[in-house]
């Protein structure tokens, strides 16, 4: 359900500077559902087959989890166009999204 601020944030009224911060997603959490995607107005995240290494990665239950639900996860290849607006990690149903500041000189 969309909130003012969440109709705000899509009409592009984000706090920061493209690249300022970068979501980070945990591959152990994130099931591929796509709701960062669809509320992205940035074009920040992609959902696709997990890595192989990534998949080595995850912990024995993340490997499980991702098995279940098609081995499927989002990375984000547009990371240095967020705008930091919380939409991904609002909409996201396992809490798997977090922003983080980049840091000075990385952007």
């Amino acid at each position: 359900m969309s909130t003012p601020d969440d109709e705000a944030r899509r009409a592009g009224d984000c706090p920061a500077p493209p690249g300022a911060y970068r979501p980070v997603v945990n591959r152990d959490r994130c099931e591929g559902k796509k709701d960062c995607v669809d509320v992205c107005p940035y074009g920040v995240f992609e959902v696709r087959r997990i890595d192989d290494a990534d998949f080595a990665r995850l912990s024995f239950v993340g490997r499980l989890k991702s098995r279940v639900h098609g081995r499927l996860t989002a990375y984000t290849p547009a990371a240095d166009q967020c705008r930091a607006c919380g939409l991904c990690v609002t909409a996201c149903p396992e809490d798997a999204i977090a922003l983080v500041k980049t840091p000075a000189g990385d952007a």
